[in-house]
């Protein structure tokens, strides 16, 4: 199997500090435009999810379950963020990693099954669906350019997600908020692009780059 077929531990753990790094760097950006809609606040609750999750998994061990690499990065997002927030983006990275065999690496397939568990997760948690202008309306559209491209490997797969992504980011401008605090502002939400939508076009944006590079 060649290498972009398979992410090992080491790789893992250097792929998902790229990430944290995408949105640390990102903070401000994911804080203008929540002002739009919310609090103006996402970008700090991101910024600081992240630091406490590149922390926490820098210093684990160079082996083990790959999963629990996820978990923990997913764990501390959750203990750190708080609220709604800290719950859905802490269970894009737990809550598909929780119901994964342990190995100590995953290849395209694995991860794409990974992020359809979490996908389940966290429309079950946050019960939201696409059209509901939030972060469903970025995530589900990767998973499923995933899902179509899994033979192709880890870097066009994930160019593909990031491209989906990026779309349904997009399409969030238009759609009147159904979820979350943006919902109070009726037909004024439509007018924006969502913060969380943003967020995993970044994320999933980061992870190509990595891949990529």
């Amino acid at each position: 199997m060649s290498e972009d077929m398979i992410l090992d531990f080491t790789r893992a753990k250097e792929l998902l500090c790229f990430v944290a790094d995408k949105i640390i760097d990102n903070r401000q950006y994911l804080c203008d435009l929540d002002a739009k809609t919310g609090d103006g606040d996402h970008g700090i609750g991101m910024s600081n999810g992240m630091q406490k999750a590149k922390a926490k998994i820098s210093g684990m061990d160079d082996n083990g379950n790959i999963y629990e690499l996820f978990k923990e990065f997913g764990k501390a997002m959750l203990m750190s963020m708080g609220g709604v927030s800290g719950v859905i983006f802490g269970s894009l990275f737990l809550g598909g990693a929780n119901e994964m065999p342990p190995d100590e690496a995953m290849t395209a397939g694995d991860f794409a099954l990974m992020m359809e568990k979490s996908l389940s997760v966290i429309k079950t948690r946050g019960k939201a669906e696409v059209g509901d202008k939030t972060m469903v309306d970025a995530l589900s559209p990767a998973v499923e350019a995933m899902n179509r491209s899994i033979s192709e490997g880890f870097a066009v797969m994930l160019k593909n997600a990031s491209d989906a992504a990026k779309t349904g980011m997009e399409s969030t401008v238009g759609m009147q908020a159904k979820a979350g605090r943006a919902k109070s502002l009726l037909e004024r939400s439509a007018e924006h692009q969502d913060a969380g939508a943003t967020s995993v076009y970044l994320i999933f944006l980061s992870m190509y780059e990595f891949l990529n590079n």
